[in-house]
């Protein structure tokens, strides 16, 4: 009976100790697998400290990296100068229209750009009711064409005669290079709650808006566009293609004291019919204040507010863009415009826009030189007529 228990005994035992070889591989096995994780998880660490510049968890990083590796690139460039994803993604060619020379700077995130871009299509000033055209080139021409095709009616048997040769001329808006310059302290840069593409955007697009602004109404055609109120200003009855025609308000300084509303009405009907179905007022604040006091013959306000929150205010019936750049009230001040703006005036500009990470010429903090190239001038005078504050 002895013999036969310890026969029966030895296959437990061996069953036994097969199962403790086997939780000792597992556990040796699991702590393979969990230093294993570790190094992986420091040297993932050690790698978005490197080309970020910032924790590894940094939200803005994260989630660039999820949507498009550009935008993740961007964000490291602009936080440490790493510059090594943009020109990984050049070499690549999944992003030849991000990248430029590396002493122009960076080309910004396409949803940046864009952001600008809206804010800039958003701003009260000419670019609002103007042309705009996207161009690659260093100059944008328009051509105009002063003749009109002969017509007539005619018989089988009469002879046709030919059309006149066309007067064409060609308007060249050369691009200026517009610039900005927004500083931010390293320490700032590297705080990871910092919206730094928000932040750029922002100030990039109020500096360019208030220049363009500016520019496109009074500016001299050197070094930056060409306002239309630069262009040389005749009376309407002696207007010459070159030149805007003006209306005066009889009164220097101030419109006249009987029948004040009399200039608008008049600066309408001098644009031409087929100008007037898209015409826009252009004024600031203060001319706008004095505008909107006026009534007519039978009492009724001239000046109506728009309905809705974005609906522009009307005068006489036509849109009113307030640009604060116009002339004030005074003598001889062309206060007001009045045309079709997107026929009268091409605003030419490139598509992209370049920044340049400085952090040497302004220590501690770091300058982000950002630059874009815009041009506009006058594209058909006939469109546009002003009002002069003056006796004639």
């Amino acid at each position: 009976m002895t013999d036969h228990g310890t026969a029966a005994a030895a296959p437990a035992d061996e069953a036994r100790r097969a199962l403790e070889s086997f939780l000792d591989e597992f556990g040796a096995l699991q702590d393979e697998i969990r230093t294993r994780f570790q190094q992986q998880e420091e040297r993932l660490t050690m790698l978005d400290r490197k080309h970020i510049g910032a924790p590894a968890r940094h939200p803005l990083s994260t989630a660039a990296d999820e949507r498009a590796p550009h935008a993740a690139a961007f964000d490291a460039y602009l936080r440490s100068g790493d510059d090594e994803g943009l020109r990984g993604l050049a070499l690549e060619g999944k992003g030849m229209n991000t990248a430029v020379a590396a002493e122009g700077g960076y080309l910004v995130d396409p949803a940046t750009a864009e952001t600008i871009r809206g804010v800039l299509r958003a701003s009260s000033s000419i670019r609002a009711i103007a042309s705009v055209v996207t161009v690659e080139a260093t100059s944008f021409d328009v051509l105009v064409d002063h003749t009109d095709i002969g017509s007539g009616w005619a018989t089988e048997a009469d002879p046709t005669e030919p059309s006149t040769a066309p007067l064409i001329d060609r308007i060249s808006i050369p691009l200026h290079e517009l610039s900005a310059m927004p500083k931010a302290s390293q320490r700032l840069l590297d705080d990871s709650a910092f919206d730094i593409e928000g932040w750029l955007a922002a100030r990039i697009a109020d500096r360019f808006a208030r220049a363009e602004a500016l520019a496109f109404i009074s500016g001299n055609g050197q070094d930056k566009p060409r306002g239309f109120l630069n262009h040389p200003a005749v009376p309407n009855g002696s207007w010459a293609w070159g030149s805007l025609g003006y209306i005066a308000t009889g009164n220097a300084g101030d419109f006249a004291a009987l029948n004040a509303s009399d200039s608008i009405v008049d600066l309408v009907y001098a644009l031409e019919a087929p100008y007037r179905a898209g015409a826009v007022f252009v004024m600031n604040s203060k001319t706008a204040g004095a505008v909107r006091k006026m009534k007519d013959a039978d009492g009724r306000f001239l000046w109506s507010d728009g309905l809705a929150a974005a609906e522009p205010a009307r005068l006489m019936g036509y849109p009113v863009l307030v640009a604060e750049d116009m002339p004030d009230i005074g003598a001889g001040a062309f206060a007001i415009a009045f045309g079709d703006f997107r026929a009268g005036y091409t605003i030419a500009e490139r598509p992209d826009l370049r920044v340049l990470r400085d952090p040497f010429s302004a220590k501690p903090h770091v300058l982000f030189y950002a630059t874009r190239r815009v041009g506009g001038d006058v594209s058909d005078f006939k469109a546009i007529k002003l009002l002069r504050f003056a006796v004639d």
